[in-house]
């Protein structure tokens, strides 16, 4: 018999620990689980540290064992709708009083997919081995993301695991509700933006050279304007494969550059700067950060640990630095609104005032997600308006760039008759 410390949740929501005895770890955890308990942490107490880091590396080697993602799936991944499932199910489980290693396993057995099972199954084993929930999630960072783990390791420490749970899948939920209005409302825009390409490319390489053909045979200097169009469908005609490779080789270097951490600083700088996607994004990540924040406080999360989590949710990474600056703040005993002042850029000053307001009244949760809900409506009012701007924009520009082809082949065609005296 080996004896293991443990840390568990109990029925009532609270956090246990303690040593019990057992001939092995699954032993131990089917133990914990017959009393009514729901292991986070089972690790052999004689052997201390070097234990729980041997039982991780056991872990992964008994996941690796079993056929798991990046053994045998090769590149598998985990649908946003699958891992939504996953995390309201496994509320619905916990909330039920399913033992959390008994409600993986369920969930490995149910998985609509093989990556999802393998995945599920995977988390399942090293949570069994000793793993807090949070720490199995965060070795799998392409399928949880940050916000994600962090999030359940604020309801593992908290005991109410089941309700933060819940609170991620209604975020993801609405995340994916936004996310999916952004692209509906670009998909004519793109549609312009695509026929104007082709307009322009069928233009220079099968109607400008029909006129070209006229103009050689020409004495007489041509217009400027129609010496460059003609110029382009040179260019267009002799290098077309070069110029589509050079514009997807520079297409793929832009794409590495804006994922390194300094490209992506730079990025998101001049994306807050740009005239129109600069306050849509401001005010995009305020709602997140907002409703991240509101549903933590909600959830009996400490103040401090609650904007730390909330603010990985903002995905602007010179945002995320203004907030941790009021973050600082906050620890050092300052209020919540009148540290936000740091970050004008995300919160408005009216924004501030109804978050000191809400925060002097105890309704702070309450209020946070009020605003996320505003925010959120008038983000889809604005993106209404930008997408109708958009459409007969696109349609100017592309009348515009096609007037321009036609005036520049029949300027000289006007003075043809000069050209030939």
């Amino acid at each position: 018999m080996a004896t293991f410390s443990y840390r568990a949740l109990q029925a009532d929501g609270g956090m246990a620990e303690g040593l019990t005895e057992a001939a092995s770890r699954p032993e131990a955890v089917r133990s914990l689980e017959a009393k009514g308990l729901r292991p986070v942490r089972v690790v052999e107490a004689r052997t201390g540290a070097s234990a729980a880091l041997s039982s991780r590396a056991g872990g992964s080697a008994k996941a690796g064992s079993a056929g798991l993602p990046g053994f045998s799936l090769g590149g598998a991944t985990v649908s946003s709708a699958e891992l939504e499932n996953f995390t309201r199910l496994l509320s619905s489980l916990l909330a039920a009083g399913v033992p959390l290693s008994r409600a993986l396993t369920i969930l490995g057995k149910e998985a609509s997919s093989p990556a999802a099972a393998a995945k599920w199954q995977e988390i399942h084993g090293l949570v069994v081995d000793g793993m807090s929930l949070a720490q199995a999630m965060a070795r799998s960072p392409d399928t949880f993301p940050k916000v994600y783990t962090a999030m359940v390791e604020a309801g593992e420490a908290g005991g109410f695991l089941d309700v933060v749970l819940a609170q991620i899948a209604d975020f993801q939920a609405r995340e994916k509700e936004l996310r999916s209005k952004v692209l509906t409302a670009m998909i004519y825009p793109a549609v312009l933006l695509v026929m104007a390409l082709v307009v322009l490319t069928v233009l220079l390489v099968f109607f400008i050279p029909k006129f070209q053909k006229v103009f050689t045979s020409v004495k007489g200097a041509l217009p400027l304007v129609t010496q460059i169009i003609i110029a382009a469908s040179d260019l267009l005609r002799s290098y077309g494969l070069l110029v589509l490779g050079g514009a997807v080789l520079g297409a793929f270097f832009l794409r590495t550059w804006i994922v390194s951490p300094a490209g992506r600083r730079i990025w998101e700088g001049l994306t807050l700067q740009a005239p129109v996607v600069g306050p849509l994004s401001a005010r995009f990540a305020m709602a997140r950060f907002c409703r991240m924040l509101g549903t933590l406080i909600g959830a009996d999360v400490q103040l401090v640990q609650a904007l730390n989590v909330a603010r990985r949710s903002i995905g602007n990474q010179i945002l995320v630095d203004a907030v941790a600056r009021s973050i600082e703040q906050v620890q050092q005993g300052g209020r919540l609104g009148q540290s936000l002042a740091e970050c004008p850029t995300l919160f408005s000053g009216s924004v501030m005032e109804m978050i000191s307001v809400a925060e002097e009244s105890g309704r702070l949760d309450v209020e946070l997600i009020r605003i996320a809900n505003v925010t959120e409506s008038e983000l889809d009012r604005r993106l209404k308006t930008a997408v109708a701007l958009a459409e007969p924009l696109l349609l100017f520009l592309i009348a515009g760039f096609i007037g321009f082809i036609f005036i520049g082949m029949l300027l000289p065609v006007f003075s043809l008759q000069d050209y030939i005296k």
